[in-house]
């Protein structure tokens, strides 16, 4: 069972755009990625919200995210949102394990 969260970062000025490079020259989203059970940690800039930034973070479990919340990052993630001025929302799913039914195949081109 995957938990992934959509989390979107929006501020003015391209200041979450700034976030999100920052988490990635500083290493720290390299240090996300290899921590123990996370699936997935990519930012994304939607097409019709330039001061938005989508992080879809995926974690094999919660005790995963449990351990992840518990890292000094957190504090530097925290730091930088302020520094920022970024407000959030946050969306979470957890899978069911069964992948992409087969009548949704039909619409995917592989």
């Amino acid at each position: 069972m995957a938990i992934t969260m959509n989390l979107r970062y929006t501020g003015t000025n391209g200041n979450a755009k700034k976030f999100a490079k920052e988490m990635i020259e500083s290493g720290t989203v390299a240090k996300i990625r290899a921590e123990e059970g996370n699936l997935r940690y990519e930012y994304y800039v939607p097409l019709d919200d330039e001061e938005t930034i989508l992080l879809i973070d995926s974690w094999s479990s919660q005790e995963a995210i449990d351990r992840h919340h518990q890292t000094p990052m957190m504090q530097f993630i925290a730091q930088a949102r302020e520094k920022y001025d970024l407000r959030m929302t946050a969306e979470r799913y957890v899978s069911d394990e069964t992948g992409v039914p087969d009548k949704d195949k039909q619409f995917l081109r592989t």
